[in-house]
């Protein structure tokens, strides 16, 4: 495994539609801008086939540190579930066997 950063995919998407990497780079960045502005307002994004990105509330708890035992207050939180579509999950779980 290794990581892409956006730059390389920006190149990519550049060369494969012929269009300057400044005017993809400003769309990607746009969009990844918009996911964010619509998962603050707390809507639910879904991308047919990709996924969908569902902002959802962890609530507060009380946690124990390995190292001292003390126990600790951790703060409710907001956090962002991504479940899988189904062309992502057919490409991504292909060749592997669901009978392990």
């Amino acid at each position: 495994m290794r990581t892409v950063p956006k730059h390389e995919l920006v190149d990519r998407i550049a060369r494969r539609t012929g269009t300057k990497n400044g005017t993809v780079k400003a769309v990607v960045q746009n969009f990844l801008d918009e996911i964010i502005a619509e998962l603050a307002l707390n809507n639910r994004l879904e991308f047919r086939d990709f996924g969908v990105f569902e902002p959802r509330l962890r609530q507060a708890r009380t946690a124990q540190n390995p190292k001292t035992l003390e126990r600790v207050h951790v703060p409710a939180k907001r956090t962002v579930k991504f479940k899988m579509g189904r062309m992502m999950s057919k490409k991504l779980n292909k060749g592997t066997t669901s009978h392990e």
